[in-house]
This record gives structure tokens, sequence and C-alpha cells, in this order.
């Protein structure tokens, strides 16, 4: 008699809701998961049960969901450098900094995707991830990203249940927005040069974006 578990067969990888079918899947045996990784400026929603994963240093993560639509997604955001300190206009709800536009569109592009989709505000569970000072010679831009991740919910009225922000070490994070499970790794400092060389690059784009006049945002 055989008495080893069976394998897990693994499921027909799921449709992609639209406007996501640019974005790669691949199975991952480790968690039995489709799922999805996601590079700075992008995002992701799903209502199948799949995972989104991706590696973060200096650069922020919210991981939403609605429980009770069962829908959520994750997006992967850096404002461009500046040295200036990000403030608010609380009385109009809008953000005077032009850098915040980056961090702005991203949080409003995955919970207007989610509002379309069945989510209701007043469901919806928030997981923040990232922020952690890996670019050493720079401007703390983690910092910046952190700060601006909470000014940003505190004048939307949203919540924040779980988080893991700061640091210098970056981190590797898998979501589940089904079940709204998070599995989070932090990373040797010997792989921060690359995730460190990834976001110069990125920032770079950022600093071209702001100087060129019309700005395409995470194009």
């Amino acid at each position: 008699m055989n008495h080893h578990a069976p394998r897990s067969i693994r499921p027909s990888r799921p449709e992609p809701l639209p406007g996501f079918e640019q974005l790669q899947r691949f199975w991952e045996p480790d968690t039995a998961r489709w799922t999805v990784k996601i590079l700075p400026g992008e995002y992701y929603v799903t209502r199948s049960d799949e995972a989104i994963t991706t590696v973060l240093g200096s650069c922020v993560s919210a991981c939403i969901r609605d429980p009770q639509a069962q829908i959520g997604g994750m997006n992967h955001f850096m404002l461009p450098e500046d040295n200036s300190v990000i403030d608010d206009d609380t009385a109009t709800g809008a953000f005077n900094r032009q850098a915040t536009r980056y961090g702005s569109y991203a949080m409003e592009s995955l919970i207007n995707d989610l509002l379309k989709l069945g989510a209701t505000r007043e469901r919806l569970e928030i997981k923040l991830f990232g922020g952690g000072r890996i670019l050493a010679s720079m401007t703390d831009i983690g910092a910046r990203n952190i700060e601006f991740i909470k000014n940003y919910l505190n004048i939307e009225g949203l919540g924040v249940t779980a988080q893991d922000l700061g640091g210098d070490r970056p981190r590797k994070v898998v979501y589940f927005p089904i079940s709204g499970r998070v599995r989070m790794k932090t990373l040797r400092p010997i792989e921060n040069r690359s995730i460190a060389d990834r976001e110069q690059l990125y920032l770079a784009r950022l600093r071209r974006d702001q100087d060129g006049g019309e700005i395409e945002i995470f194009s």
C-alpha cells in the first residue's frame, strides 16, 4: 500500500481579468498556486485563488482585498528621488508635491479597479510592506515612500490591518488575495545589490519622466 500523499494537481491557469493579460504568470509548486510577479510601477488584481509576488527594497507594496467580494490585488510603487519633505493639504485632501502623483496613481489604480469589480471601501483590508533603506548613498527614499502611504491612507480614511515597513533589508512578499494571507521573507544583504541596481534604474526613469513635460506614469 502506498502511504505517500498524492501530489497536488496543477489546476488550469485562471483567466486574467481584463487589463492584466500582459503580466506573465507561472506555476509555483511551493505554494501550489498560479503566481504573477509584479515589478516597480505595476499592479495586479484577481478574483481567482492565485498569488501575487514581488521583491521590495525602497519601494512599497499595498496588498488590498475585499474579503466578502473575494477580490484583491497588490501594487508596487516608488516616488521619484526628491530632497523635499512630503506634505499634504488636509483641507483639500490633495498632496502638494508633484512627485506624489506616482504613489497616488498606484493606489488609486488598485483601489478603483477593486471598487469597479464589486469591492466596497468600508470592507477593504490593507496590508503594507517595504520602504527599506537599501540605497545607502542616496536620500532615504524608503522613508519617503512610507510617509507618503501613511499620509495617503489617512486622508482617504482607510485603515491598515498589518504592516512591515522600514529597516535596511529587502523583502520578498507573496500575497494570496482570496485568503488575505501573506508570506514575507527578508533577504540577505548580499542580495541587496541587484535590487538596488534595479531601483536605481527605475529612479532614473522617474527622473526623466519628471523632467520631460508630459508625464507618462507607469507605462
